[in-house]
């Protein structure tokens, strides 16, 4: 399952958030919007998208998509 338009790189919910936010940099807005500490945390080269989602009690469907209107920058920054 991929959570991505078809003009963008696909993210992959088997993608670290580190290799998520290291791809696509505008999805850090997205981790700060929602106040979690991933940004620069170590456990981000471990943690997907469904393991932040569940630490951080988000709906996972909700946070993909922002996370990919970030990435195609259709997201409101903070």
């Amino acid at each position: 399952m991929m959570f991505a338009s078809s003009t963008q790189s696909a993210i992959d919910p088997d993608m670290s958030l580190d290799e998520i936010m290291r791809r696509w940099p505008a999805t850090v807005s997205v981790f700060m919007k929602n106040r979690m500490s991933c940004v620069g945390c170590p456990i981000a080269s471990f943690h997907t998208i469904v393991d932040a989602a569940e630490e951080y009690h988000l709906d996972e469907s909700q946070f993909a998509e922002e996370l990919a209107l970030a990435r195609d920058g259709s997201a409101k920054r903070f």
